[in-house]
């Protein structure tokens, strides 16, 4: 009778905790991508009317550095919600930064704006991976139950995501900057008001740290907490320092040398894996497959992260976007992706299950493969937007509209697949730290994509078709290739590919 009681308290069938973290996380992610749609439109408008001054190398640079820390961050954010502090607190920790982040990005001040980053990268870092965590920890249970539960809390992702360009940018673009960044942070007060009020229905969900025991010492303090005092002691001195005008920071080089980090950390940590995991032949194998998804990977974000920065250039500069007298927000074509992922989500979902029942659905590199190619196409319908700008016109919105839509699709297919197949590929003992390093391909995949968005240059729009070439070149030459090799991989793989 009690667990009938506690079903008739739930939401749609589902913990009543769902809703509490559907709505925190739609409007985190409201103030993120709102944010987002801002960021590099911002940097490039000229100082006297309100923007930056930056040129466009510098500011994609800048847009590449900050979503690459946003996906490492979590990575100590996951760790020391696991060991410290939980994930109820972590999230609740970061939900404030953040929005102290977007409030500090209000204030009109180059300092300011740099600090307001550093803190919503902080925020999210805290509050990203740990909120996803809980959501799992509601459905102890597992099955389908659980999987229906993270498609609702997709949802309102995609919600926030859809949201938040759309009032940001217009207030940004229209009315005022900082404005736009303001809102950004009252979004993410709402969320973080509503998770407070209704934290109650998470129950202990994500309330704890890990019970297992750690070093500690004389005084019972866990030795752990000294690293992060460490960390907060590191980053607080660089910001300082930077503020003070003690060191000078490079976005350019800065971005070139992380992806050369980034680079560097993942090759040491396969070949230690290789070398010293005493792995088994199957687990080596499947730690190859690993290997060559992480690069694919790589590929298919730094095409697709251009969302925020060439194409959004491209929407402001050179497309019309004049509709019965009212100008279009540029980043109003931001909120497109999580318009068409709510739409064709459960097409998808529909499709795959349809050739599963005829023995058609295609393997997990093969989605891979598909995703790439189709993103190559989306870029395919952009070099033919670029050649009427070179010509003298203003492209006409569809342009954009369609090749967002090829993007979802590719998204679609190669996504939902990703983390799902680290997970299976991985061996046990090593799935945490193969997840980190997934992470780690998407952080590089922002991190070029900065780097591809800083090439074009307005004073030489001859140039835009050819760029746009190159990353269709790269994007459908890594998926034919992934395609050619499906069969070695899927025996790499195992019988279960």
């Amino acid at each position: 009778m009690a667990q009938e009681n506690e079903y008739k308290k739930s939401w749609f069938g589902h913990p009543s905790g769902l809703s509490t973290l559907f709505f925190t996380e739609l409007w985190e992610r409201f103030s993120y991508y709102g944010m987002r749609a801002l960021l590099v439109l911002f940097m490039v408008d000229t100082v006297e009317k309100g923007g930056m001054g930056l040129d466009d190398r510098t500011a994609s640079s800048i847009y590449g550095l900050y979503t690459a820390f946003v996906y490492l961050a979590a990575l100590p954010g996951g760790w020391i919600a696991d060991r410290l502090i939980g994930a109820q607190r972590a999230v609740w920790i970061g939900g404030l930064i953040i929005a102290l982040g977007h409030f500090t990005l209000a204030i009109p001040s180059t300092k300011a704006f740099f600090v307001g980053l550093i803190l919503v990268i902080v925020g999210t870092g805290f509050l990203k991976p740990n909120i996803s965590a809980i959501v799992g920890h509601l459905y102890p249970e597992g099955g389908a139950r659980r999987d229906a539960g993270f498609t609702i809390f997709y949802m309102g992702i995609n919600m926030g995501a859809f949201l938040g360009p759309l009032v940001c940018s217009y207030l940004g673009e229209q009315v005022n900057w900082h404005l736009g960044f303001g809102a950004a942070g009252v979004g993410m007060l709402f969320g973080v008001a509503q998770y407070r009020l209704s934290a109650d229905r998470l129950g202990e969900a994500g309330l704890h740290a890990s019970k297992s025991e750690h070093q500690k010492d004389a005084m019972g303090f866990d030795r752990a907490w000294y690293l992060v005092i460490g960390g907060v002691v590191a980053l607080g001195t660089v910001v300082i320092l930077g503020l003070a005008e003690v060191v000078s920071f490079n976005a350019l080089a800065l971005a070139q040398n992380t992806t050369y980090v980034i680079v560097g950390i993942a090759f040491a940590f396969f070949i230690y894996v290789f070398a010293f995991g005493r792995l088994t032949a199957q687990e080596r194998s499947r730690t190859l497959v690993i290997v060559i998804l992480f690069v694919t990977s790589a590929v298919f974000w730094s095409g697709f992260e251009q969302a925020g920065s060439s194409l959004t250039l491209f929407a402001d500069r050179y497309t019309d976007r004049l509709a019965f007298s009212f100008e279009v927000p540029a980043g109003w074509f931001q909120s497109l992706n999580p318009f068409y992922i709510v739409i064709l989500a459960p097409v998808f979902a529909s499709i795959w299950v349809g050739l599963a029942k005829r023995h058609l659905d295609p393997s997990m590199p093969a989605k891979f493969a598909i995703g790439l190619i189709i993103l190559g196409l989306g870029f395919l319908i952009m070099v033919a937007a670029a050649k009427l700008v070179v010509a003298g016109n203003q492209a006409a919105p569809y342009w954009l509209i369609l090749t967002y839509l090829l993007h979802t699709m590719g998204e679609l297919c190669l996504s939902p697949v990703g983390l799902s197949s680290v997970t299976k590929l991985a061996p046990q003992r090593f799935v945490g730290q193969m997840l980190g390093i997934w992470f780690l391909a998407t952080s590089l995949g922002n991190l070029i994509a900065g780097l591809l968005a800083g090439r074009f240059n307005p004073e030489a729009i001859s140039e835009m078709p050819g760029l746009f070439m190159q990353i269709v070149v790269v994007s459908v030459g890594s998926g034919v290739l992934l395609l050619l090799f499906v069969k070695p991989i899927k025996r790499l793989i195992g019988a279960d590919s």
